[in-house]
């Protein structure tokens, strides 16, 4: 069978804070999650809030500490220290051999979804986190909702692999609706190939620090995002497998308040740690250290 998806010549690499393009981040990719002006509406608490005292903020909310979501490059420019992120796999894009058609065709879907100057839903590559190294990838909602196709488990298994082959801690930070319709079950393939690298990975000892985001649903939560050796979610993400209305006409039942939401996700041990973006490159860095100095102590077999 043909593979599901296209290797181009490798591109240019990118540093934390720009994208392939080369435009800085700032709020959301392609300015899509935010709206233009000088204010913007909390979804939360609907307070009108000066839009540059939330960016300053690191778009959370500064009355009720609402995290706006916010782009890859802007994840990467929080977590990674500047100048050091090498963006690997660029040459990965995705075809279309289930020939996919609904309401547009696939390659017309992904041609729009590349206007915003990506080629697929995850960006990966190798940065320093506080001075620490690590292999780091990170999905964008914008690129088809952050949907799992073949591409996107390709290039967290590359990257997966490159952390067992350097001896590096992985982070990804998920943030998507799932796996990809439009790939059928070449998506759900991906679930698999995912989680085996991971258990390499950790047959290896090194650590996978999985961040979840909102939202987290499908089959990423299915798959690499509930794998991680420490979990962390940012507040109030969703996160789950199928949505709560879907789940409460199935059942026939009332959810409890907060269903699925990370706070409700720590209570019940499927989330170790939530975390404040502001906290977040310190708390990954502290991990990080923790796990190395493990791993150097453990005695050799």
């Amino acid at each position: 069978m043909a593979s599901p998806f296209n290797l181009k010549k490798e591109g240019s690499k990118s540093p934390a804070g720009k994208s392939a393009t080369g435009k800085s981040g700032g709020g959301s990719s392609s300015g899509k999650n935010s709206p233009d002006g000088i204010w913007v509406k909390c979804p939360d608490c609907s307070e009108i809030l000066f839009r540059k005292e939330v960016e300053r903020n690191q778009w959370v909310c500064v009355k009720c500490s609402h995290h706006f979501r916010i782009s890859a490059d802007d994840y990467l420019a929080l977590m990674v220290d500047e100048g050091t992120f090498d963006e690997r796999f660029t040459n990965l894009s995705s075809l279309d051999p289930l020939k996919f058609k609904d309401s547009k065709r696939y390659p017309d879907r992904l041609r729009d979804a590349e206007a915003g100057g990506r080629k697929d839903a995850v960006v990966t590559g190798i940065g320093r986190v506080a001075g620490e190294p690590a292999c780091v990838a990170v999905m964008d909602f914008n690129f088809m909702g952050g949907s799992m196709g073949s591409v996107v488990g390709e290039k967290l298994a590359r990257l997966t692999e490159v952390a067992i082959q350097e001896e590096l801690p992985l982070i990804i930070v998920s943030c998507s609706g799932g796996a990809r319709m439009q790939e059928g079950i070449l998506s759900l393939m991906q679930l698999a190939k995912t989680s085996v690298q991971l258990a390499r990975l950790g047959e290896r000892g090194l650590p996978f620090i999985s961040v979840m985001t909102h939202p987290t649903t499908g089959g990423v939560t299915a798959s690499f995002a509930m794998l991680g050796d420490v979990i962390l979610a940012e507040p109030k993400a969703l996160i789950g497998f199928a949505g709560p209305r879907v789940i409460e006409q199935t059942i026939q039942q009332e959810l409890p308040k907060g269903f699925q939401r990370s706070e409700f996700l720590l209570e019940h041990g499927m989330v170790d740690q939530i975390v404040s973006r502001k906290d977040l490159k310190s708390s990954l860095a502290q991990f990080i250290r923790f796990f190395r100095d493990a791993r150097a102590a453990r005695p050799a077999l």
